[in-house]
């Protein structure tokens, strides 16, 4: 077992792809227990073909694919500079603001990153804002993408934790303006000390203009949030309906989508639907393999040794994984820990969705943690600026995020108040 462990962290170290580190490191453990192979295609399509809500994924990157693609950012992003750029260091709030807005509809942190972020740090720039300050806010506010539903990664953690998605999406909401607001404050902090510009205060008509531009997009994240809470349809359904309202927005609404652009679209979608879907196929097969080796009894058993409070076990939980998040890919952590960890924090009275919600917050930091953060690549390749001096101008946003992070572990009610009034207590 040991030795399929390292396999896969050496072979991510390399810098091989997620899915095929997963598939070799159980092809080769499979190997060694003598089981027939058959057993890993039979696992890796009963893992995609049986998950219902794993639907919901195609259809939540389509909707932020049509987004990017059919005129909606652009209209955020002016409603979001009228309402909180006349604030000092405004460019820096509309930012975040904007992350807010556009997270109710792709629920991807590097969908917020690729499609607002070349737009927002390309005004602060010519604003007047140092770069490295601007792609760090840019870089901070990406992390709100996954947190305010709908979201990609919430879906994926529902599956393999067989945790209510609807519950998960309801959790994230406040931990997300939670975050909006404590880099705004940290903005503010920043705008003060290096004397940053300001919009003019808005007239009434210009905030008229721009909320009736943008409109039907920011009602899309309650479209989706009173849909599920008035049972009208599953989160799955609900991807749907969010990809048939974006279509409708960006070529029968605002035209500003051609038809090879929808075609370019779908094959977007098609690619990164396939990168998910292997990703998932080839971590089931781990995860059986870790079951089969009773590795989460084992895992559960060593940590009920450190101790059994519930507030302790989520703190050590939580740095180890906050540490994890500089070396290894989000994606790669939640693969391997959740099937693990699981059942051992029901077991030890942990709400699922709590830990679901705090878990997926802790991974979203590490987008923004060198070596390995996906969003500072993602940032410095559609802005121009250097990876260090992103990295250098990440760090004090990592405080606030940090800050936010403690308060959402030992406060579960930031988490569960909201599912809990919607849905009614689990």
């Amino acid at each position: 077992m040991g030795m399929m462990l390292a396999v896969w962290m050496g072979l991510l170290i390399l810098g091989m792809s997620v899915a095929l580190t997963l598939g070799v490191a159980s092809l080769y453990q499979l190997m060694q227990d003598g089981t027939p192979l058959a057993v890993m295609a039979q696992r890796m399509t009963k893992s995609i073909s049986d998950s219902f809500p794993l639907l919901a994924v195609p259809f939540f990157i389509f909707a932020g694919n049509l987004m990017n693609t059919g005129g909606v950012t652009e209209r955020i992003f002016g409603f979001a500079r009228v309402m909180v750029g006349h604030f000092r260091g405004g460019l820096g709030h509309v930012n975040v603001m904007a992350s807010v807005i556009f997270s109710g509809m792709s629920g991807s942190a590097l969908a917020d990153a690729g499609g607002l972020g070349n737009m927002e740090i390309k005004a602060m720039r010519n604003a007047g804002y140092d770069p490295g300050f601007s792609g760090a806010v840019t870089v901070a506010s990406c992390v709100i993408g996954p947190m305010i539903p709908p979201s990609i990664p919430m879906v994926l953690y529902g599956v393999l934790a067989d945790v209510s998605i609807g519950r998960l999406f309801l959790g994230g909401v406040v931990p997300g303006l939670m975050t909006a607001l404590s880099l705004m404050i940290l903005i503010s902090w920043f705008a003060k000390r290096r004397n940053y510009p300001r919009d003019p205060v808005p007239t009434f008509r210009e905030v008229r203009v721009s909320f009736t531009r943008a409109i039907l997009p920011i009602i899309t994240p309650g479209i989706i949030i009173a849909g599920i809470a008035f049972g009208f349809f599953s989160p799955t359904e609900a991807a749907v309906v969010a990809s048939l309202y974006a279509l409708v927005l960006s070529m029968g609404v605002y035209r500003e989508m051609t038809v090879s652009d929808l075609v370019k679209v779908v094959l977007d979608t098609v690619r990164m639907t396939a990168t998910v879907c292997l990703i998932v196929a080839t971590a089931s097969v781990f995860a059986w393999v870790l079951a089969a080796h009773q590795t989460p009894m084992k895992l559960a058993a060593g940590l009920l040794t450190l101790s059994d409070d519930p507030l302790t076990l989520l703190l050590l939980i939580n740095a180890a994984i906050l540490v994890a998040g500089f070396f290894v890919e989000g994606l790669a952590i939640m693969i391997l820990v959740v099937p693990a960890l699981a059942p051992t924090l029901v077991a030890a009275g942990i709400d699922p969705v709590h830990f679901g919600v705090v878990f997926i917050f802790n991974l979203m930091i590490g987008l923004m943690t060198p070596p390995l953060g996906v969003g500072l690549f993602v940032v410095s390749g559609v802005s121009g600026i250097k990876f260090e001096t992103l990295a250098r101008a990440s760090v004090p946003f990592l405080l606030p995020l940090v800050a936010v992070l403690i308060l959402l572990i030992v406060q579960p009610a930031f988490v569960t108040w909201l599912p809990d009034l919607v849905l009614g207590p689990r």
